[in-house]
């Protein structure tokens, strides 16, 4: 492979398969749960909550770990049990030929824990595609967590993968982390076959500036390595 090949970042939920449909409602109430039963909050309160710290932090769980000392770990198994996850998990196949096509390095780069990651990747059949699948685990910075859309982090990644911030494509569905990954001088790509569809869903119709591209298909990524 070229020493000089794109290094691709691909984000899981949401741009390699339907989240929104497959785990988003049962991952939300999980968490609400929790946050309801650790903090001892009414639903309406917990969903605020999440909502609040999501949109803060790009993670709801940097802002239970900041602010109320809940252990990531703790966090991370009880939200994402998700039994039956595997029924559900939908990837679209033309997309998934795609990935395999497409020239370059490809990492994927998760904000969720390492066993839904594999849980899903074992259903996609795409595990073997990806050099490194980096989850919320792997980013930690002097013992705290660092996950998207943290600057730093990301330009911790791509000294660990070996090359500048410029040779790496973020491909991702949630803007907060485009516009990180634009600071720190990555290309961007803007996943949106799947995000219109939930109720944190955000207007489609116009690319911001820190978006290099929209796509709809991984095929649309293809001539661009």
């Amino acid at each position: 492979m070229s020493r000089h090949a794109t290094v691709w970042l691909f984000d899981l939920d949401d741009t390699l398969h339907d989240a929104t449909s497959a785990v988003m409602g049962e991952l939300r109430r999980a968490m609400g749960d929790y946050i309801e039963t650790q903090l001892q909050l009414s639903r309406t309160e917990s969903d605020a909550l999440r909502r609040r710290y999501w949109l803060r932090y790009g993670a709801t769980l940097l802002g239970l770990v900041r602010h109320h000392g809940v252990r990531a770990a703790h966090f991370l198994h009880q939200t994402h049990r998700l039994p039956g996850l595997e029924q559900r998990v939908r990837g679209h196949p033309h997309d998934l030929a795609a990935l395999a096509r497409l020239p370059g390095r490809k990492v994927l780069l998760t904000n969720a824990p390492a066993a839904y990651a594999r849980r899903v990747l074992a259903v996609l059949g795409i595990g073997r595609l990806f050099e490194q699948v980096l989850t919320i685990e792997d980013m930690t910075m002097f013992g705290d967590l660092r996950p998207k859309p943290d600057a730093r982090m990301l330009r911790t990644i791509a000294a660990r993968l070996g090359v500048p911030p410029a040779r790496c494509v973020l491909v991702e569905d949630t803007l907060v982390h485009q516009r990180a990954a634009r600071r720190v001088g990555m290309g961007t790509v803007w996943m949106q076959r799947w995000i219109a569809k939930g109720p944190d869903a955000v207007r489609l119709h116009r690319r911001p500036a820190y978006v290099d591209r929209r796509v709809r298909r991984l095929r649309h990524l293809h001539g661009r390595a």
